[in-house]
């Protein structure tokens, strides 16, 4: 399961999706007030929609959503009609098994385009936007076996978004050669790779990476060090079973915190940037259901303090956490 908070329904109020892997739906919760949602409402996915993303594809200001179908290896785009409503579903053949999907413009036409890690086919798929929030046949870009987080940010400084993914013992870094296409990854060597945020952590205006480390328990911490290169990475322990990993401001401080669900303890941790990209050992733990999956980091009571938004597999709910 995968959780987007966005505002679907131009009320400037932060609304919930979901994609329910077991459930072959996407659900909408829409903002209620206060960060209270309503009953959800849900979408027919195309096989085990397993990740989603909500961006607007089609420049009417309103955003789509766009899910990674596992089960049926393609991509699918709902197009929103308005007042947080949603047409049929477009699909797009992807590779095998995706599992996660980023959208984000890559080849500076102003259109986003999007990007998805094919867990049984070990690529990465582009799927560039032909306007209208249609897209292109998917280009293939080899990474590590089994990928199963991609996140899409510019590490190089070059105005062009990059690629990076996680995949069996590696975080990889493709470049963007420029017209959204490519290079051969750059591999740096990590424990078991799980979800990957890409966020500058040390205030040096180069992003970093940031990594579940899933045969460690860890999380750790790749600075770069410029030109879209990376130190190795500095862990961070004391998870139980980590799984999904945000990167946001929580205590206003401009300095990045880790938030990290736990799927075995079921809790969140949270743990402050104590400057220069270093993180307190010590963490704050908060209970959420039943192994807890994904989670994001959005101000949805509008008190402009970030609230924590966690997607629990097991219990089939979504836990949210108010920042007092």
């Amino acid at each position: 399961m995968s959780v987007a908070v966005v505002d679907l329904n131009n009320d400037n109020k932060p609304d919930i999706i979901t994609a329910n892997q077991g459930g072959n739906s996407v659900s909408i919760l829409l903002n209620a007030g206060n960060g209270t949602f309503h009953a959800a409402t849900n979408l027919i996915g195309d096989g085990n929609p397993w990740s989603v993303a909500a961006v607007d594809v089609n420049s009417d200001s309103k955003p789509d959503i766009v899910i990674a179908n596992f089960g049926g290896s393609t991509v699918g785009v709902f197009l929103n009609t308005g007042s947080g409503t949603f047409g049929v579903q477009a699909t797009y053949t992807v590779g095998t098994y995706p599992v996660a999907v980023a959208v984000v413009d890559v080849n500076s036409d102003s259109k986003p385009d999007i990007i998805v890690a094919n867990q049984g086919s070990n690529n990465v798929g582009v799927l560039l936007n032909t306007g209208s929030g249609a897209f292109g046949t998917q280009a293939n870009y080899p990474v590590g076996t089994n990928p199963n987080s991609v996140a899409v940010v510019d590490v190089n400084s070059d105005n062009r978004p990059d690629i990076i993914v996680s995949s069996g013992g590696i975080v990889g870094v493709l470049l963007n050669t420029g017209s959204g296409t490519f290079g051969t990854q750059t591999t740096y060597t990590v424990n078991g790779a799980g979800s990957v945020a890409v966020v500058d952590v040390n205030n040096d205006t180069k992003p970093d990476i940031v990594v579940i480390n899933g045969g460690t328990f860890t999380v750790g911490v790749l600075l770069n060090t410029g030109s879209g290169t990376f130190n190795p990475q500095i862990t961070y322990g004391g998870f139980s079973g980590p799984n999904t990993v945000a990167v946001v401001d929580v205590n206003n401080d401009n300095k990045s915190d880790i938030v990290v669900s736990n799927q075995n303890t079921a809790t969140v941790s949270v743990l402050l940037n104590t400057g220069s990209g270093t993180f307190n050992a010590g963490q704050a733990t908060y209970a959420v259901g039943d192994q807890p999956y994904s989670v994001a980091v959005v101000d949805v009571n509008s008190d402009n303090k970030p609230d924590i938004v966690v997607v629990n597999y097991n219990d089939y709910t979504v836990s949210v956490l108010m920042h007092y």
